[in-house]
């Protein structure tokens, strides 16, 4: 078999395609990347040879580089090697580039990456968005309960997506003395934040105003997240969590579950963001629907 005729006949259809302008040109690409990453290791004699020596994939880059251009160096040639044995057994994802393949497969971790295509599936993340996810060691910031869900492909709440800590953005010169300067810097980036918390989240309103028997209190942000159907109170701390925390919270989404939420929506969620834990707390809270995180402000 003449596997550098079969790789270029590949190469010319990708070419072909990638005049195309609607779904299948991307498609079509990985496809073919894919079909070429085997076809590179069957001319190396299989996976296990494929592993010493890239005689084969000098040699076929030079000659493609010649006819096609420098998209097809050794280095790319050695990635779509790599990601067919990556890919090999699973279904190629129609959502993502090539572009997005190259990033993921810098990473050693297959649940890391795994993750990181479930997310750019979901959430549609462009490179740009893709490449500050993994910038900003979002996987490594689930709870390990999450990423044994993930792996075993159970089913997942709304809190397992929560980030810890939660990465607050803000200028050099500031600093967060007081829960409400936490909340006005939440607010500059409220869109980062809400993903900061996971998927599917709206903002409402800050301080929202809740009123009964003539005692009004503030809710720091209200939330709804559209993909589980509820709202969400956060409440924001510049301390350590404490018990009172707790209260208060639950307090605030009672108001709501009576007061705001319909009968066709889920119960209230509420998250406690805090500057560090309390697990004794958090070990003894009986509402489940009560989550905490911490929070780390980073420079923009």
């Amino acid at each position: 078999m003449n596997y550098y005729n079969e790789i270029k006949n590949e190469i010319i259809d990708i070419e072909t395609y990638k005049r195309v302008k609607d779904y299948s040109k991307n498609k079509r690409e990985i496809e073919g990347y894919y079909k070429i990453g085997k076809l590179l290791i069957d001319a190396q004699g299989g996976e296990e040879r494929a592993k010493y020596g890239d005689g084969v994939i000098k040699e076929y880059s030079q000659k493609l580089t010649l006819e096609f251009g420098k998209g097809y160096s050794t280095r790319n040639l050695k990635l779509m090697r790599k990601f067919y044995i990556f890919q090999k057994g699973q279904t190629l994802s129609a959502l993502l580039s090539w572009s997005h393949y190259i990033e993921l497969l810098s990473i050693k971790d297959i649940n890391k990456i795994n993750y990181y295509i479930k997310i750019t599936e979901e959430q549609r993340l462009g490179i740009r968005e893709l490449r500050n996810k993994i910038k900003n060691k979002e996987y490594e910031r689930l709870d390990e309960n999450t990423k044994q869900k993930l792996i075993s492909k159970e089913k997942t709440k709304i809190g397992d997506y929560i980030k810890k800590p939660i990465l607050i953005k803000i200028n050099k010169e500031m600093n967060i003395v007081s829960e409400k300067a936490l909340k006005y810097t939440i607010m500059d980036n409220i869109t980062d934040f809400m993903k900061e918390l996971g998927d599917g989240y709206a903002f409402i309103e800050s301080e929202y105003k809740i009123s009964d028997y003539g005692i009004n209190n503030y809710i720091d942000l209200l939330l709804f997240n559209i993909k589980y159907n509820c709202y969400i109170v956060v409440e924001l701390k510049i301390t350590e969590l404490r018990k009172e925390h707790i209260g208060q919270i639950q307090t605030y989404m009672n108001y709501i579950d009576e007061n705001v939420k319909n009968i066709n929506q889920n119960n209230t969620i509420g998250i406690i963001v805090c500057k560090k834990d309390n697990k004794f707390v958090m070990h003894y809270c009986n509402n489940k629907n009560i989550y905490q995180t911490t929070y780390l402000t980073v420079n923009e």
